[in-house]
């Protein structure tokens, strides 16, 4: 039985299962399923940089292994990025690895810096890979609830003090997914000294940094003097250039750590297809009105959200940044759990979404809204939602019960 082995028997119950399986039997019978549960991304990739990859692909010489670690034209392209970007400065052959993506490369990273009994602070709710990549590595992870202030830097410090062994480090991720909370400069600044002070690694994603809404781009952590010393960073293009099923991201930073990523990496893959790479470096260095565009599309859907659902009796908060809005469970039921809220939904309102269960036992409360699909749908959904409102708590008795397990 595949559940014999021992990383399968370290991995939770899937909290989505449940809620994806719902789905699916509700689009054999019919239902016109709007699904705003999963993050994947819609719009399509700018023609500029899939000409880019048609045109390279048609070389012979492009078909063979490429570079575990990044061409090199697309790692001083990420380079040029970053100095660009954050006005930080990386050496491309030291400081830079190309990644197959960023959740890949964190996975990577947790296998090239972890042994079996180490622990890591992960805040929650967060992204499953933070958590799951280092338990997948044979690490136990800590959590402590995610925030952007003083609170979440006290419980870090409260959670090494309180840890044997000694925690490895702890993982950052502004603007998080699922919350949309962002993080300023001066709380880098802070982190960065709890960091050298307790010396720990970080681990920081930031792979939503240009879907930013308010005018104020993001920073990065490595703008913080001295946070090179202990920190990587991850970004990736699948959001930024509408590009996920490309798998391209990178991690910088520490020449140290992403040494190690890049030893390992070497062990596990040769990198991505080279005309991937190409096109990537394309992105990057070509020109960048469609970033604006993307970011601007996903502004408008954001605020279709808030104002019709708003008109539909549920009240959620505008997402400062990322491409999700986080969204407290409507009082009337609360009771129910995000799991069995969500599969009411599914049921009644013929809409997907994420329970924030998902997202680790903090998440509770709370479901994850994306917004992958156009205006239109949008309406639709929060239409969809009035209606069933309007039908008052008693449909949520028709739904099975599920187990509330958390994703850990």
């Amino acid at each position: 039985m595949i559940e014999d082995f021992h990383r399968i028997k370290r991995l939770p119950p899937y909290v989505f299962a449940e809620v994806n399986r719902l789905k699916a039997a509700a689009r054999a019978r019919g239902a016109d399923i709007i699904d705003l549960g999963m993050g994947n991304p819609d719009l399509p990739t700018p023609p500029h940089i899939v000409a880019k990859m048609v045109e390279t692909i048609a070389k012979p010489r492009t078909h063979r292994y490429s570079a575990s670690k990044g061409i090199p034209g697309l790692r001083k392209a990420q380079a040029a990025y970053y100095e660009r970007r954050f006005g930080v400065k990386l050496d491309p052959d030291t400081q830079v690895v190309a990644t197959l993506g960023s959740k890949e490369g964190f996975a990577n990273m947790a296998q090239a810096i972890t042994a079996p009994g180490d622990i890591m602070i992960v805040p929650n709710p967060t992204y499953p890979i933070h958590e799951f990549g280092f338990i997948i590595a044979g690490a136990a992870v800590r959590h402590v609830p995610a925030g952007t202030g003083e609170e979440f830097l006290r419980a870090v410090e409260h959670a090494v003090r309180h840890s044997i062994p000694k925690p490895l480090g702890f993982i950052l991720s502004y603007p998080s997914n699922p919350t949309a909370m962002v993080a300023s400069l001066d709380f880098y600044k802070d982190a960065v000294a709890l960091a050298k002070k307790l010396d720990l690694i970080i681990l920081s994603d930031i792979a939503y940094s240009e879907l930013y809404f308010d005018g104020n781009p993001p920073p990065s952590v490595l703008q913080v003097p001295g946070a090179m010393d202990m920190t990587v960073e991850f970004t990736s293009l699948s959001k930024t250039y509408n590009m996920p099923g490309w798998r391209m991201g990178f991690a910088v930073g520490n020449e140290r750590l992403i040494g190690a990523l890049a030893r390992v990496k070497s062990y596990l893959d040769y990198g991505a297809f080279t005309p991937i790479q190409v096109a990537a470096a394309a992105a990057l260095n070509g020109p960048q009105e469609c970033v604006d565009e993307i970011r601007e599309t996903y502004k408008a859907r954001r605020d279709c959200l808030v104002e019709s659902f708003e008109r539909a009796g549920w009240t959620i908060p505008p997402p400062p940044a990322t491409m999700f809005a986080w969204c407290p469970i409507p009082e009337p039921f609360r009771h129910l759990g995000s799991v069995e809220f969500a599969k009411l939904l599914i049921e009644k309102a013929d809409l997907a979404v994420s329970p924030g269960l998902g997202f680790g036992e903090y998440g509770e409360g709370y479901v994850r809204i994306a917004l992958v699909e156009n205006e239109h749908r949008i309406r639709q959904a929060a239409r969809n939602v009035k209606k069933f409102f309007s039908q008052g708590t008693d449909a949520s008795e028709t739904i099975d019960t599920l187990p509330q397990k958390a994703s850990r």
